[in-house]
């Protein structure tokens, strides 16, 4: 290999990691000036292309990311030279740029991202739309991994973004926080967006970086400080903080998942969980109940030492049913019925759900251990085989085999 191909390749490394790091900052600053987003995700697409040429001959420029959004701009107003007739609207859309001179990115737009998301938010689209475009868009998600998250295949998803997206072009959405008083009505569906977000990066480990859950916990952070006393945003925080505090004993050293209650509290952040209890303390006292709170209390309850108070977890899944009816909450609170020997009514309301979470893998896995403590062992093993096939990771997929050798046996 010659010097010239390693150079290349050693820049095409440099602009991946860029855009791996800041890809939905530097998208949510170019959709913030061209108001469109298949035009701003193809205009970066092309700035990228022009890096590879343009820093193999001169060097990666002094801040990459401010390279790649001026030269995205330009790529994008030049594609609206092309084909739009109002040259006064395109000639006042270049005029926001700076010209030649560097932007600080993130730093000088530190809130681009939120604005982003309240717009992927819009009342406008459909509530699933929402949250995978603001995935797809914000964190660079695939469709693919967008799809598993919504029990969807992925020309269903993809299908689906693209419709959003011209939806939000064809209404002339703009690029804009709500105002407080619609704040409220848009609030619910952020604050399921940043979850799923955090969610996504913590449960898919080997496909998604780490970062991920770190973009969650800082969109809800941020949140906070735009609208600080808000119950149910603290109760997001509280809840993504717990979750956080526990990641290095997730997964133990044969990289085998390990379930809360197994955990080596030790190695838990403790700075976390303080900071959680005190959100969530300040949250409850403001006496505005919502599905957030109950669920970071619920997490809450599962950390317990010496074992989890199933009992009053049990009690919180019966008040969180009122606020989400949904499949998955009665997935999760017949888990919790199994632990307080209700494994029969356990099952029974499992399957109550079948249908419904057909595509959803802890659905198999939670069959399978209620089976095998029913002492349907036989049963159990096929529900243990077919959880591991939908296994959505290496360290969960090698716990329910190490739970099959041990019925098996």
């Amino acid at each position: 290999m010659n010097n010239a191909s390693s150079k290349a390749i050693a820049i095409g490394h440099a602009i991946n990691d860029v855009l791996s790091k800041d890809r939905g900052r530097l998208l949510a600053g170019l959709i913030s000036r061209l108001n469109d987003f298949q035009l701003a995700e193809d205009a970066l697409q092309e700035a990228s292309m022009a890096a590879l040429k343009h820093w193999v001959r001169s060097g990666p420029p002094h801040n990459p990311e401010a390279w790649l959004l001026r030269v995205g701009l330009n790529k994008g107003i030049d594609h609206l030279r092309r084909v739009q007739r109002e040259q006064r609207k395109v000639e006042g859309l270049a005029d926001t740029f700076t010209g030649g001179k560097e932007l600080d990115v993130p730093e000088t737009i530190p809130d681009e991202r939120l604005r982003l998301i309240f717009t992927c938010c819009h009342p406008a689209l459909e509530e699933k739309s929402r949250i995978a475009l603001t995935l797809r868009t914000v964190c660079n998600l695939t469709t693919k991994e967008i799809a598993a998250a919504f029990l969807d295949s992925e020309q269903t998803m993809g299908q689906r973004l693209y419709r959003a997206k011209t939806k939000i072009k064809a209404k002339g959405i703009r690029f804009s926080l709500p105002e407080a008083d619609r704040w409220h009505d848009r609030l619910e569906t952020v604050l399921t967006t940043i979850y799923l977000i955090f969610t996504t990066g913590y449960v898919l480990e080997e496909e998604c970086p780490r970062t991920l859950c770190q973009e969650g916990i800082f969109l809800a952070r941020l949140l906070t400080k735009l609208r600080p006393y808000e119950p149910e945003i603290e109760g997001a925080l509280a809840l993504m903080l717990l979750t956080d505090a526990r990641s290095a004993a997730r997964i133990n050293v044969d990289g085998v998942m390990v379930p809360v209650e197994e955990q080596d509290a030790a190695l838990w952040q403790q700075n976390n969980i303080d900071e959680a209890h005190h959100i969530l303390s300040n949250a409850v006292e403001r006496r505005q109940p919502g599905h957030f709170q109950i669920k970071a209390a619920i997490a809450d309850c599962h950390m317990m030492k010496p074992s989890p108070d199933w009992v009053q977890m049990s009690l919180l899944y019966q008040s969180l049913w009122r606020f989400e009816p949904t499949p998955v909450v009665a997935l999760n609170w017949a888990v919790v019925m199994a632990e307080l020997d209700c494994a029969e009514l356990a099952l029974k309301k499992l399957d109550e759900f079948k249908e419904d979470l057909k595509d959803y893998q802890p659905w198999y896995a939670a069959r399978a251990h209620i089976l095998s403590k029913l002492g349907q062992n036989a049963e159990a093993i096929i529900f243990y085989k077919l959880a591991i096939e939908k296994a959505p990771s290496a360290g969960t997929r090698k716990f329910l085999e190490f739970r099959l050798r041990e019925l098996a046996h």
